[in-house]
C-alpha cells in the first residue's frame, strides 16, 4: 500500500471512527484504528495522526479540551450528542490519570520485569522489589535501584537505569520499561534518554514497552539496542475496576489493558532467552554504532542527522550526505 493510499484509508477510518464514538481522545484514535482490526486496515500513528490534523484544517474534524486532555469529533456532530459522550469518557479518563494510580503504574511493567529477571537461571541483574510480599498493589512498592555507576562511568544527578543485567559475553546491558499508552518511535524523549544512560554506562540498551513500531525496530536493531513490544499496557490488580472500564469499547476502547504484575509468557521467554541469545550480536552493532549513539542520547545530534547517518552507513554509502526526505514521526 502507497503513502497515499495508506493516508486516504486513514481518512476514511478517522470519519467511521468518530462517526460512531462521537467524541475520542488520540490514545482511542490510535487504539482502534493503529491497534485493532484487519491487518490490511491498520493505519500506523505516523500516518493517522498527520491525517487527523488535515482533516481538523478542513473543518471535518473539531476539536476540544477538557479534563486535561484534547478530544476529537466531528465537525458536524450536534452538540447535544458531543457533551455526554465527552462526560461520560471524561470520568473513566480521570480515574486512570489520579497521581497514585500513575505513581503505581509506571511501577506495574517494571515489577513484570523483575519477576521475569527472577526466573533465568543464575542470571547476575541489579535493581528489586524488597516488599512484594508485604502489601497489595493498591500503594506503592519500595524498590532498590541499580548502581548509578560502572566503575569510572557513571550517570549524572538522579538517573537510574530501571535494571541492569550482567551477561557472560556481552558485558552489562541497560533494562528500561515503559507502561505507557503512546507508541514508541524513534524520537521519543523515552528513548533517547535510554541511549543517553545506556552509552554513558558502556551498556547495551533493552527497552521495553506497549507498542513499538516497525520504523523503532529498524533503526534502533541496527545500531543495538534490544527490543520488547509487550501489547498491553499493565495496571495494578487493585484498580481492576478502574481498568474494565478503560477497556470498554463504549468508552476510552483501551481493549489490551492487563491487570496485576505477573509476567505473560512473552516477557518471560524474552528476558529469559532472547535477549540474552541476542546480546553479543547487539553488543558487536552497539559499540560499530556508538559514535552516532552518544550524541543522539545526550542530544548533540538531533533525530534527522541521527536517521540519516545510520541508513547511510547501513547502505555503505557517504554518511555525510543525502539525509532522509521525512521528518521524525509525529504521534
Amino acid at each position: 500500500m502507497t503513502r497515499g493510499e495508506r493516508e486516504e484509508l486513514a481518512r476514511k477510518r478517522l470519519q467511521s471512527v468518530l462517526g460512531r464514538h462521537i467524541v475520542a481522545n488520540a490514545r482511542t484514535l490510535e487504539q482502534k484504528i493503529s491497534d485493532s482490526g484487519p491487518n490490511n486496515q491498520r493505519i500506523d500513528p505516523h500516518v493517522l495522526t498527520p491525517v487527523r490534523q488535515a482533516l481538523e484544517q478542513e473543518g471535518i474534524v473539531q476539536r476540544s479540551a477538557a479534563g486535561g486532555n484534547t478530544w476529537y469529533f466531528l465537525g458536524n456532530t450536534p452538540q447535544e450528542q458531543i457533551q455526554p459522550r465527552l462526560e461520560e469518557q471524561l470520568a473513566v479518563f480521570a480515574a486512570y490519570g489520579k497521581h497514585r494510580l500513575n505513581e503505581r503504574l509506571g511501577q506495574t511493567l517494571e515489577i513484570a520485569t523483575y519477576r521475569a529477571l527472577l526466573q533465568a537461571n543464575d542470571l547476575e541483574f541489579y535493581g528489586r522489589y524488597r516488599d512484594l510480599a508485604e502489601h497489595d498493589d493498591s500503594t506503592r512498592y519500595s524498590k532498590e535501584e541499580p548502581p548509578q555507576h560502572i566503575g569510572k562511568l557513571s550517570l549524572p544527578g538522579e538517573l537510574r537505569l530501571d535494571f541492569m543485567v550482567r551477561h557472560p559475553d556481552a558485558g552489562n546491558l541497560g533494562l528500561e520499561c515503559k507502561n505507557v499508552r503512546e507508541w514508541m518511535y524513534p524520537n521519543r524523549e523515552e528513548i533517547i534518554d535510554l541511549i543517553f544512560k545506556a552509552t554513558t554506562l558502556d551498556a547495551v540498551p533493552v527497552f521495553i514497552a506497549r507498542r513499538i513500531p516497525f520504523v523503532s525496530f529498524k533503526l534502533l536493531s541496527a545500531t543495538g539496542v534490544i527490543i520488547h513490544q509487550t501489547y498491553n499496557q499493565l495496571l495494578p490488580a487493585a484498580d481492576a475496576a478502574t481498568a474494565a472500564r478503560m477497556r470498554d469499547k463504549n468508552l476510552l476502547g483501551y481493549h489490551d489493558i492487563r491487570t496485576g504484575n505477573e509476567p505473560d509468557a512473552r516477557l518471560v521467554k524474552f528476558i529469559t532467552e532472547n535477549m540474552l541469545k541476542v546480546a553479543p550480536q547487539a553488543r558487536e552493532r552497539f559499540e560499530a554504532f556508538k559514535d552516532l549513539l552518544v550524541p543522539f542520547g545526550s542530544r548533540e545530534m538531533d533525530y534527522h542527522e541521527f536517521a540519516g547517518r545510520v541508513r547511510r552507513r547501513i547502505d555503505g554509502t557517504n554518511e555525510d550526505n543525502d539525509w532522509p526526505d521525512e521528518e521524525p514521526p509525529e504521534t
